[in-house]
């Protein structure tokens, strides 16, 4: 014991001789005097003192007990180093058994008794409160001045504000007279039960690799669920609490508060190791939001995690939520990368009626408008990773989108590069069509949903208004270009309008032209659809203006000349108005019919 009292002791100055006998004096006086106090609530006596709280009763003698043994350890810290042979000394270190014997089992009780009023819920809303900060009371607060504190708090927090001064109070004393072992031993057995136990109400467990592996997905995105929640509440209310209570209670000692810690907390890293597990099941494109959401969740969580698990101890906490995140990242930039194979890789060579929409497009652009809604976990994800690359794609794609965002660039390269790729397959799957006016119609209709669906989602904050321009010119192009495909023979059929003038056979010829060369385009087309309603009617309005006039005015300068001829209605099939509604019958797969016998003689 005297070993363990000498640790405790710091190495006192030469003293005076006066100074030396009145030490030696003093210090008599003081064993005697803590003596009468110590003994009285000896836990080994057979007084009712031996079964009474000392810390539960009257509180000023219990501050008279504190003080006595502090009293009594200067006393000793003299008779050690000036008169080791002392017969006080020996008187001191057994008085000094006993105090600590005391403090030892009321540290217990209290601990005990208070074990589940001193939640870390509490305890962590506590700590955060500036106007409760116990690190500034040394001492136990006088019975006047708890029942003053009482009138404004509950029953529940006076208890456990009285409970944590105690406990520090005690923490104190012990440490500093060499008892540390004691009380920390209990704290550990008592508090470890705490998070242990609030973990397992969490739900939290530990999972074996095999385990994971084996579930099904529908289970593992309902336990990842769970997960999200549950570390919420371990790291800000579990784990928060626990540090601050050890923090308060152990403020005397650095090194112990942060081995009690570290001993109570080991539940932290089976906690962690979760979504790492996770990340390495099998990759399909759709796990990536569970994935996402468990990234997004611990990543918040860090700048807390690493204030309350800051000491070498803990050290390894944080490392498993660095490497989980790590996990976590390689795994998403894994599926994302799979996801553009899948997309190069589709060999599907179903001709889509009418130059319609492709599935794929529609798959593939709801798929890239979701992940831009986590664009801020992918810009973390992807901060240190290089824009994807792929020389099979044209070299003119790879222009990086500008935005006014002040996200990181590398999400938008990356969410740029996933809609090149399905442009790519776009392009080839247009090749399927004989008819190369469907081709182009296929293109446009599939790049006015890529440029709708980036238009009404936070892609277009992404990509940028640049990107989006250069998508729309080469919508334009491509229906542009289906029109003078499909509907250019139609108008070249007709006499331009600077022409001589034609005779009645040369007119009757040319209406012959006309007749034939829009019945075979409007055959062709009759089955082709538009859906995006302002491409069509832009479609529709477009070719209505190219033939509809110039139709109108040959029509109107032949028709009384030719009309007088028997066979009229053979030649002259259409009135302009015939067109404009077959034109605007167009584009909706169903167009009119009826073309080839000749309309109601006119």
């Amino acid at each position: 014991m005297l070993a363990r009292l000498f640790s405790s002791f710091s190495t006192p100055s030469t003293p005076s001789s006066s100074t030396h006998k009145f030490s030696k004096s003093m210090a008599e006086e003081t064993v005697e005097h803590a003596e009468s106090i110590i003994t009285k609530w000896d836990p080994n006596s057979s007084s009712i003192t031996r079964v009474t709280s000392l810390f539960h009763g009257n509180r000023d003698e219990a501050e008279d007990f504190l003080k006595s043994v502090r009293d009594l350890r200067r006393a000793m810290h003299t008779l050690v180093s000036e008169h080791p042979a002392s017969d006080m000394l020996v008187v001191s270190q057994k008085l000094m058994h006993l105090a600590m014997a005391r403090l030892q089992k009321e540290f217990y009780q209290i601990m005990a008794a208070t074990r589940d009023k001193l939640d870390p819920e509490s305890i962590s809303l506590r700590s955060s409160d500036g106007s409760r900060n116990f690190e500034d009371e040394n001492e136990l607060g006088s019975e006047e001045e708890l029942k003053t504190a009482g009138d404004s708090i509950s029953d529940v927090e006076r208890v456990m504000a009285v409970a944590m001064l105690d406990l520090k109070s005690i923490a104190d004393c012990m440490i500093g007279s060499g008892y540390s072992n004691e009380c920390v031993k209990i704290y550990k057995l008592i508090r470890k039960s705490v998070v242990d136990e609030g973990l397992h109400l969490l739900g939290i467990e530990k999972f074996r690799p095999s385990q994971i592996h084996k579930m099904n997905w529908e289970a593992l995105e309902n336990m990842i669920k769970k997960w999200i929640n549950a570390v919420k509440i371990a790291v800000k209310t579990l784990f928060n609490g626990e540090k601050a209570l050890c923090d308060h209670v152990f403020s005397a000692s650095q090194t112990i508060k942060e081995s009690c810690f570290s001993e109570i907390s080991k539940g932290a890293i089976n906690l962690f190791k979760f979504p790492v597990l996770v990340a390495k099941c099998k990759k399909l494109p759709d796990r990536i939001f569970p994935l996402m959401e468990l990234y997004e969740a611990l990543s918040d969580l860090q700048p807390e995690v690493e204030f309350i698990f800051n000491s070498e101890s803990t050290s390894d906490i944080n490392l498993q939520v660095v490497s989980s995140l790590h996990g976590l990242g390689e795994s998403i930039c894994a599926v994302l990368s799979d996801f553009g194979s899948t997309i190069q890789n589709d060999s599907s060579k179903t001709l889509i009626m009418g130059g319609g929409i492709h599935p794929l497009t529609q798959k593939v652009m709801n798929y890239i408008s979701s992940l831009a809604d986590y664009s801020r976990i992918l810009s973390d994800i992807f901060s240190d990773s290089p824009p994807p690359r792929n020389t099979a794609l044209p070299e003119a794609y790879f222009e990086s989108p500008t935005s006014d965002s002040s996200l990181t660039p590398a999400v938008s390269v990356h969410l740029a590069w996933l809609i090149l790729v399905l442009l790519c397959k776009l392009d080839r799957k247009a090749k399927v069509y004989k008819d190369m006016s469907l081709s182009y119609l296929f293109l446009a209709n599939n790049l006015q949903i890529v440029l709708d669906k980036v238009c009404t989602t936070r892609l277009n904050v992404l990509l940028g208004e640049d990107w989006v321009f250069k998508l729309a010119q080469k919508v334009i192009q491509y229906a542009s270009t289906y029109e003078t495909m499909a509907w250019g023979k139609v108008f070249s059929s007709l006499p331009d309008i600077n022409s001589p003038p034609l005779s009645p056979e040369e007119a009757k010829e040319c209406f012959q032209r006309f007749n034939a060369a829009f019945e075979e385009a409007y055959k062709k087309q009759a089955s082709s659809v538009v859906p995006d309603m302002k491409l069509r009617d832009e479609l529709k309005v477009s070719i209505a203006k190219e033939l509809i006039p110039a139709y109108r005015e040959f029509y109107d300068t032949h028709r009384m000349a030719l009309k007088k001829e028997n066979n009229f209605e053979m030649f002259v099939r259409f009135t302009p108005d015939d067109l404009e509604n077959y034109i605007s019958a167009l584009f909706h797969g169903t167009a009119l019919s009826g073309i080839a016998p000749p309309p109601t003689p006119r």
